[in-house]
């Protein structure tokens, strides 16, 4: 390396480059720079290693490496991103974690597995585990993220991001429609009754372990050739399909408004089976009226030589947010929120927990939620409730009923009047949660338990001292007991035992300072506790409420006490089964 170029190189790179020379010298037989860095346009450092690779242990599937692989590595100029390593020809197409053919995806996530302190010597170690599992064909190709795409796309900063949810496409092409929800999101559904941006779905018949370009001329010649660089030799796996989607391109874009962009969804297959990998694709403006154009002189039926395509218009790869049940696993998954998807479920009380319980549970799964709470917001319930600014004057039912469908399109709400909804209706929910800390309600919930009903009651409430403590009685449909009458049960055994002194306030009145006026006069006192305190809270009594909801076969009744890190000393969680479900 010229001391010219040294001198260019950040402080960083020259730290790794020095670390680089040391395990070259340590390792000579395994280690060997052959090229020193030289600066590019974007300032990565680049060079060329080569590793000796004749003894990593190949089974069949595996990748296959000489005896030594020479590596183009890439030192940023910032710690804050990993170097990267790629090589120069394409005996590794098509493998696996191989992007573009050419680039190894040694580090999946760099914000977790990057360690800027582990320096160079972390990267080879990472590249050479990296070889050794490729060799051994550990790598499963069916999760591997881009296998089907061979990489990353560019994303232009403008572009919406599509969000996919109806599974398909059910045909190898297809007209769908864009519908508008925001300027940055666009939902695709292939319903013919749904206006919106004319869209072809165009269902390739072959990866693309390339890539998929960023023009438009490139792109059509992938679309004839997606293994345009291939091994000499190799002939091409696939039939033109430039021209079916060419027609399709020019037929969605006569039936678009003039001067608006064309969008188009590939639909790539996995070379391992199963789901399509799709891909959202627009064309600008200009690009567009251009093919309108073509379509009303020509028709849609024209040949169009891609090397006439003008090689500088660009494809603006989108967002997508793929969330077909098909090919996504719900981030709470296994976990015991799972037992409220597709559940119907009646929250009474929407103030400091079951504002909280209510969002906790919209984004749980659940199909149907009744909210029931004529109490109308003021900005003193912001600081522990769950609510905005925007909506003070609105009662706390309404309010949050606008929320919870602004989490989930495909989420029924309903708001009922009143105190309660309708015995008939709350009989046949899934569960009924009661957040009012309301006697009669308790009553009303007495004589409601009594009844033939499919509803789970959970009661729950937290102290008015400090907001920390929370507790959940849960009376399953066939338990022998009320709801008070498990409150009682539970609270004599708690107050008599000493190890519960934490809990013994749950069923204490309120002494002198538990409760606060928030303004001066005659203001309905209230509770103590934060946001952040109720939140909490709220969300460990949800997946206490889940845990009973997953026992669909002898569901117990019982009374869960828990405490949040913060809370006085004592045991964090404690459950008490109801007397007839005790085995003591």
């Amino acid at each position: 390396m010229s001391r010219r170029n040294r001198a260019t190189l950040s402080a960083w790179q020259k730290h790794l480059f020095d670390e680089l020379r040391s395990l070259a010298r340590e390792h000579p037989s395994d280690v060997r720079i052959v090229e020193q860095p030289r600066l590019d346009s974007d300032g990565d450092a680049t060079l060329r290693l080569r590793l000796h690779t004749a003894d990593f242990p190949h089974r069949p599937g595996g990748l296959e490496l000489g005896d030594d692989e020479e590596f183009i590595v890439k030192i940023r100029p910032s710690l804050f991103a990993p170097p990267s390593a790629e090589v120069d020809h394409t005996r590794f197409l098509g493998f696996p974690h191989v992007l573009q053919g050419q680039r190894l995806c040694i580090y999946l996530d760099p914000s977790r597995e990057w360690r800027p302190s582990s320096g160079m010597a972390g990267f080879l170690s990472r590249l050479w585990d990296w070889l050794t599992d490729a060799a051994a064909g550990a790598f499963d190709p069916s999760t591997a993220m881009y296998h089907a795409v061979g990489g990353v796309l560019h994303h232009a900063d403008d572009t919406p991001t599509i969000v996919v949810r109806e599974p398909g496409p059910p045909k190898r092409q297809q007209i769908a429609r864009l519908i508008a929800r925001s300027p940055h999101r666009y939902d695709l559904t292939y319903s013919t009754d749904r206006d919106g941006h004319r869209t072809p779905v165009f269902v390739l018949a072959s990866d693309l372990p390339f890539g998929a370009a960023s023009t438009f001329a490139l792109f059509m010649t992938l679309l004839d050739d997606p293994h345009l660089h291939r091994a000499e030799g190799r002939p091409p796996e696939v039939s033109p399909q430039s021209p079916a989607f060419l027609t399709s391109l020019l037929a969605s874009a006569l039936r678009n408004p003039d001067g608006t962009e064309q969008y188009f969804v590939l639909a790539v297959p996995h070379p391992a089976g199963g789901p399509h990998h799709l891909l959202g694709g627009r064309l600008p403006a200009t690009t567009a009226d251009a093919l309108r154009r073509l379509a009303k002189k020509h028709g849609t039926a024209i040949t169009l030589d891609p090397a006439i395509i003008n090689a500088d218009i660009p494809i603006e790869w989108c967002n997508m947010s793929d969330e077909r049940q098909e090919v996504t696993t719900r981030r709470d998954d296994n976990r015991p929120v799972n037992a409220f998807q597709g559940r119907t479920v009646h929250i009474w009380g929407c103030g400091g927990l079951g504002s909280w319980l209510a969002e906790f549970i919209a984004r749980a799964g659940a199909s149907t939620i009744t909210v029931c709470d004529p109490g109308t917001i003021t900005g003193g319930l912001l600081v522990r409730q769950n609510y905005t600014e925007a909506d003070i004057g609105q009662t706390k039912a309404d309010a949050l009923a606008t929320r919870l469908r602004a989490i989930r399109d495909d989420l029924t709400v309903t708001v009922a009047e009143g105190s309660v909804p309708d015995p008939a209706v709350s009989l046949s929910a899934d569960l009924i949660i009661d957040a009012t800390v309301s006697h009669s309600i308790t009553t009303y919930l007495d004589t409601l338990a009594g009844e033939d009903r499919t509803a789970l009651i959970a009661q729950v409430a937290t102290d008015a001292r400090t907001g920390s403590l929370g507790i959940a009685n849960i009376c399953a449909p066939d338990a022998p007991c009320t709801p008070s009458e498990l409150d009682d049960q539970a609270g004599r055994s708690v107050v008599a035992d000493g190890a519960l002194e934490l809990y013994h306030p749950l069923w204490e009145e309120a002494a002198e300072g538990d409760e606060l006026t928030p303004t001066r006069g005659c203001s309905v006192p209230t509770f103590h506790g934060s946001a952040a305190d109720l939140a909490a809270v709220a969300a460990t009594l949800v997946n206490m409420i889940g845990l009973h909801l997953q026992q669909t076969e002898t569901p117990v009744s019982g009374t869960h006490l828990i405490a949040l890190p913060h809370a006085p000393a004592g045991p964090r969680h404690h459950f008490r089964p109801a007397a007839s479900d005790s085995r003591e």
